[in-house]
């Protein structure tokens, strides 16, 4: 089954790699960002909707689905953030859009935060989803958010260590992962999962994610406290599951207002996956808020 009928699947080379990404809709340029451990399919949902008034560009992140797995080393640097806001600010340039909307979810929001910051002048208006910064995680781990986010400590682990676990039974990790962090039940639709399966039973792709949150712990902590100091200077809107665990143990809208200049926020009644779990209000969201600021 198509989940994105009427978009065009490409793979675009942005210079030093390619990405593999889906492109349909019309009217302002939209790129959704997908997270962990997923692939731009999470978006099939709300897309169709979206692309009524948006002109959407839909990428695997570096690393994940049918886009290119660089090699890494010990600085992580591959995998940092800064790297993969490069590609997207690539990508779109590719394409012939020098100033866009960004939305992302979970890894994705980090990389449109980092997007904001390294490229301000184009990127128009931005949206997180049910993510607060990283510094912020780090700086507030306690038991119970340890318990629950173990995977951020687990994946980082050197020597191969999560790659060879992972690894040995991937399909279960991955469907224990959405079933965790979701809180409607078979919010995935069975043709996505089986997209997110597919992709993740490469064992490049399961390494590469490792890196991504080595990165995470390391060289994206070290760019994010030299901004400190900087605030994301367009508007922000702000969306997080009121069911999930970002809503237990912070005032999420506040996070963010530490960091952005002028921020909208929604709290949406479902658990991390806002796009499967609750796409209809997602999509509402992200539609006015983005209409309004790329009129």
């Amino acid at each position: 089954m198509d989940l994105f009928q009427g978009f065009e699947s490409r793979r675009i080379d942005i210079g030093d790699l390619e990405l593999h990404c889906r492109i349909g809709g019309s009217g302002p340029p939209l790129l959704l960002l997908h997270g962990y451990p997923q692939t731009h399919v999470m978006w099939h949902k709300i897309a169709s909707d979206l692309a009524q008034a948006f002109t959407l560009v839909c990428p695997d992140l570096r690393g994940y689905g049918d886009s290119a797995k660089p090699t890494s080393d010990a600085s992580h640097t591959a995998y940092s953030k800064r790297a993969m806001a490069a590609d997207q600010a690539g990508l779109m340039a590719a394409l012939g859009y020098e100033r866009f909307a960004v939305a992302g979810h979970d890894r994705g929001g980090r990389v449109t935060h980092r997007l904001a910051l390294d490229h301000p002048r184009r990127i128009v208006a931005a949206a997180v989803l049910d993510i607060v910064p990283t510094l912020t995680v780090f700086q507030t781990t306690d038991q119970r958010l340890a318990t629950a986010y173990y995977h951020w400590f687990f994946l980082i682990q050197p020597g191969g260590l999560p790659e060879h676990l992972i690894g040995a039974d991937p399909d279960f990790y991955l469907t224990e992962k959405l079933k965790r962090w979701g809180r409607i039940p078979d919010a995935q639709d069975p043709d996505a999962l089986a997209e997110y399966l597919r992709c993740f039973r490469d064992p490049a792709t399961i390494h590469a994610t490792c890196e991504d949150y080595r990165a995470g712990a390391s060289i994206d902590l070290e760019h994010d406290a030299s901004d400190i100091g900087r605030r994301i200077e367009c508007p922000l809107l702000v969306l997080w599951g009121l069911r999930g665990l970002m809503e237990a143990l912070y005032d999420v809208p506040a996070t963010w207002r530490e960091r952005a200049v002028d921020v909208t926020a929604q709290g949406i009644d479902c658990g991390h996956f806002l796009p499967e779990e609750a796409p209809a209000e997602t999509a509402e969201a992200m539609k006015s808020f983005f209409s309004l600021h790329t009129a």
